[in-house]
């Protein structure tokens, strides 16, 4: 059955949803708001009372150093849930903003609280979601620390892609990533000269089509050779939870 909310897109590439579970998912997705590029939907250190689903656009977590300088710490597309974690912390301990004009459905937790003890196969699909957000977290840590930068934009490129065929915005080659360089260079650690050049490197290669948002995977197992990616850590196995 056909779905509108990404959420359960998403969730059904890992196990399967009852009529019930699907309306308290799209119960979720009543409160909408909308977020210009660069408007923060949440803000570090402030009392979180609600958490925020994307709809339609990109998200990233980020902090900002004293000097002004930004690290993004993830990038969140449709169906994810920017901070759900906030509905047990409640305070948060990072920023949230808007990389493009999003559409963004804000869930009380007075909402999660009651589908947590009403649907605790829902309860663990929401556990599992920020179960895999540390597993990309794991990743990235590995990208920043360990792979070299063409190795670093090959292997999010391969990952956006995967993440967005989940949620049907792409075929798994073809996509739209609205994140300027310097977006990606702050997401991958780099100065913004040196991200130009990577993707240049990709261009000149073959490996990838890149003009303005839109990106396409011209030699896939090449790419994925590169980045040595391997989507086990998305966790993709459709299996009872």
């Amino acid at each position: 059955m056909a779905t509108n909310n990404p959420l359960t897109r998403k969730l059904r590439w890992r196990d399967t949803l009852s009529g019930e579970e699907r309306d308290a998912l799209d119960m979720m997705t009543t409160r909408v708001r909308e977020f210009v590029r660069g408007e923060d939907m949440a803000r570090d250190g402030e009392l979180a009372s609600t958490s925020s689903l994307v709809l339609e656009g990109f998200a990233a977590r980020y902090k900002v150093l004293r000097n002004g300088r930004r690290q993004i710490l993830a990038i969140h597309v449709a169906g994810d849930f920017v901070d759900l974690h906030s509905f047990v912390l409640k305070r948060m301990d990072h920023d949230v903003t808007a990389l493009c004009d999003c559409r963004v459905a804000i869930v009380p937790h007075e909402i999660l609280k009651r589908v947590s003890e009403e649907h605790p196969h829902l309860t663990r699909l929401l556990w599992l979601s920020t179960m895999i957000d540390a597993a990309i977290h794991r990743e990235w840590i590995i990208s920043i620390g360990r792979r070299t930068s063409i190795e670093q934009l090959a292997h999010l490129v391969c990952e956006i892609a995967i993440r967005l065929q989940t949620v049907d915005l792409s075929d798994g080659v073809t996509f739209v990533l609205p994140l300027t360089q310097s977006d990606l260079a702050d997401s991958l650690g780099l100065s913004l000269v040196h991200v130009n050049r990577i993707v240049r490197k990709l261009r000149e290669g073959g490996l990838v089509q890149w003009r303005g948002f839109d990106v396409e995977i011209l030699d896939k197992p090449r790419l994925t050779k590169l980045a040595a990616f391997d989507p086990g850590y998305l966790h993709f196995e459709n299996t009872p939870r």
